[in-house]
């Protein structure tokens, strides 16, 4: 076995930095947690003011916390080449923030379409145009997107959402095809409801319950599952992985 596929380096992000959008909380934080326990430099993104004190709590030396909105014209470009600026490059780029704004299809408004849109498709996509300029000239680089299981079945109420979702796991695509060849991997992570604290306050009680009992595995799935998760697709183990879009929710889209 080549040294470059020994455990401890297929699975170190050692000397790497690595940029998380929504990046102060649930399952951001809890990617950005473990990135920086082995061994990345982080840079966060995220509206919320506690994004440097976020930061400033992760294993390590030398994170960053940006307080911006992802959504506000230019924030994409000049976010990351603040970081790129300080950091010297960027390896890795999560893109996670995102809204979902529900309403049965008929009561759905311009506004809160025009929003889903902005956040969870457009931000993303300036964002990785933004890094893969910075990777495509050091010839390389790990993007990974935050779909959802709505990318791949209708949910009810999630007219917005569901289309957003699904134009990711398109756009992935498009830009694994384009810039795999370059040395950059593109991929999706796609889960059910996550446990964050936003999500076990939206599924609490009845409608929780009745939502696990349509998941094979009869459970949420927890912040630091889809962490292991774009950390595998972050590491040098998963070179070979590029355009995928890896469903973390228990077998609900098997059905």
């Amino acid at each position: 076995m080549s040294d470059d596929f020994t455990f401890d380096k297929a699975f170190s992000l050692t000397g790497k930095t690595a940029v998380v959008t929504g990046g102060a909380s649930g399952i951001g934080l809890a990617i950005a947690t473990l990135f920086a326990e082995r061994g990345a430099r982080l840079a966060l993104i995220d509206r919320d003011p506690k994004v440097a004190a976020a930061a400033a709590a992760l294993v390590g030396h030398g994170h960053l916390g940006i307080e911006a909105d992802v959504a506000e014209d230019g924030a994409p470009k000049q976010s990351i080449d603040r970081i790129a600026a300080e950091f010297g490059r960027i390896d890795i780029l999560v893109n996670n923030a995102g809204v979902a704004r529900l309403a049965p299809a008929e009561e759905a408004t311009r506004a809160d379409w025009d929003l889903t849109m902005q956040i969870n498709l457009t931000a993303p996509f300036l964002f990785s145009q933004a890094a893969g300029l910075h990777m495509l000239k050091q010839g390389s680089g790990r993007i990974i997107n935050l779909a959802s299981q709505a990318a791949s079945v209708a949910l009810q109420s999630h007219v917005a959402y569901c289309t957003s979702k699904a134009a990711i796991v398109g756009m992935t695509k498009v830009l694994a095809l384009e810039w795999g060849p370059k040395g950059i991997t593109v991929n999706a992570i796609s889960p059910t409801v996550v446990e964050t604290e936003l999500g076990r306050k939206a599924w609490a009680g009845d409608i929780g319950e009745a939502m696990k009992k349509l998941i094979p595995s009869r459970r949420f799935a927890q912040p630091e599952e889809i962490a292991l998760a774009a950390f595998y697709l972050a590491t040098p183990a998963a070179a070979m992985i590029n355009g995928a879009d890896l469903a973390i929710d228990g077998g609900y889209t098997i059905q």
